[in-house]
């Protein structure tokens, strides 16, 4: 796993988990600016995903294809669900919603990490 991808997602979740925290202290709905942040970390993922595909095609480093398939494709549905769960709700538990999403990424994002032994 490239660990400059990985390092590039945890910050962009990080600062997305970061904003959202904000508007829940604030006790503010997610606005549309935060769903294109976490667009933006959505493409980020995808790419991850493509790099991922491409070291294991290769053949480069042997590691539990189901395992870390499963921890990528969670990755991938947490943001989307999260965005339009925040969206349809135009409260504070919006940016709640938000928050807890992002931070699951990170966390997901730290496993897949110590799955590759890059930690």
């Amino acid at each position: 796993m490239n660990l400059v991808i990985a390092v590039v997602v945890g910050l962009l979740c990080a600062a997305l988990a970061g904003w959202a925290l904000w508007f829940v202290v604030r006790d503010r709905a997610v606005v549309l600016r935060q769903l294109w942040g976490a667009a933006v970390v959505e493409g980020a993922l995808v790419v991850q995903a493509v790099v991922l595909a491409v070291v294991q095609v290769t053949g480069e480093h042997a590691v539990d294809g189901v395992l870390v398939w499963g921890y990528v494709v969670t990755q991938l549905i947490v943001l989307p669900l999260a965005a339009a769960w925040a969206f349809a709700e135009r409260t504070r538990w919006s940016s709640v919603v938000l928050l807890v999403a992002a931070l699951t990424v990170v966390f997901l994002e730290l496993r897949l990490l110590q799955i590759w032994g890059t930690l």
